[in-house]
């Protein structure tokens, strides 16, 4: 099972993600993020391979799409907050967004 982040590793990772457009969630121990496609299939393949990475890591994000746009909130429900996992989702879904 994944342990929530430590204070100092929580708020490095925090300061890293923001940068990328990552944000805390209000009310919960999560991270979230918008990401905007040109269109629905660039959005859909996006989601696809993300979706291979996230099956492979046994970790699954939130998510809604609506036409190009994809609207993610990570969080390890099994530890109740975040951990490395959604630290290393999150870099891996901003790696293939570009």
């Amino acid at each position: 099972m994944a342990e929530k982040l430590a204070p100092d590793t929580r708020a490095a990772a925090l300061t890293e993600l923001s940068g990328t457009g990552w944000a805390e969630t209000p009310g919960r121990d999560a991270i979230a993020k918008t990401f905007r496609f040109a269109n629905f299939v660039e959005a859909f393949g996006w989601m696809t391979r993300v979706a291979i990475w996230a099956e492979k890591w046994n970790h699954h994000p939130e998510w809604r799409n609506v036409y190009a746009t994809v609207e993610v909130t990570l969080s390890t429900h099994d530890a109740a907050g975040l951990t490395e996992l959604d630290v290393k989702l999150a870099k891996k879904m901003d790696a293939l967004s570009t």
